[in-house]
């Protein structure tokens, strides 16, 4: 059952992979029950169950056993705790990363997203930034840095840009497609912007399209 989770888990079926390592029993002090905290950790994120997810995250790092998934499992709790407005958790969680010296996309992608939640905007731009330098074509890195500068009106052009290669990318998430919208919006073309925005509550999840509701509100001047 815990290799059909893990089947699951790589074709992003969070749902179903969880009920399937819900499944699975270990012994506590095993090997294998450290492989299953790191996947109940990460499916709990993707499916927005923040506080089951830090159980099982801070499990594995504890645990200390395996070098790579306690470092991607830092950069998950470094996101639970941004997202959940815990700013100086997340920062503990990394500093603590950059001062092993391992740099990857995914850290400066977290690292943007916490700067963005604080409204430090220039360091989230530097973050994005160092991440399309590791990774020039990172569709997270492209939407974050685009989002910032039309929402903030420091580059809209540039912003908009940066949205479309977005969602060339990816052209079916709604996250992507949300950002090209407002971008649209912020440069005065309200037909574009009603057309994405559109397309990116179509293509939302529940959790989603709350913000994208607001936007299209806003554009409709409702």
């Amino acid at each position: 059952m815990l290799q059909e989770g893990i089947r699951l888990f790589n074709i992003k079926r969070w749902k179903k992979a969880l009920e399937a390592f819900l499944q699975v029993e270990v012994n506590e002090k095993s090997d294998e029950a450290v492989e299953l905290a790191y996947y109940l950790g990460l499916c709990y994120t993707k499916l927005e169950r923040y506080d089951e997810a830090l159980l099982y995250l801070e499990q594995v790092i504890t645990a200390n056993k395996y070098p790579p998934r306690v470092y991607q499992c830092r950069l998950a709790l470094a996101y639970v705790y941004t997202i959940t407005n815990r700013a100086k958790l997340a920062q503990f969680e990394l500093e603590y990363v950059v001062n092993t010296g391992s740099e990857t996309p995914q850290l400066y992608l977290i690292m943007g997203f916490a700067a963005w939640k604080e409204k430090q905007y220039n360091k989230a731009i530097e973050c994005y930034g160092k991440a399309l330098e590791m990774d020039k074509r990172n569709a997270t890195a492209l939407n974050g840095l685009g989002y910032i500068l039309v929402d903030t009106d420091m580059n809209i052009a540039q912003g908009i840009s940066f949205c479309k290669k977005a969602v060339n990318t990816n052209p079916k998430n709604a996250a992507y497609l949300d950002s090209l919208g407002w971008a649209y919006f912020k440069n005065g073309n309200f037909n574009e912007a009603t057309n994405w925005l559109r397309k990116a509550l179509e293509a939302a999840p529940q959790p989603q399209q709350k913000e994208i509701r607001n936007h299209i509100k806003i554009v409709a001047g409702v």
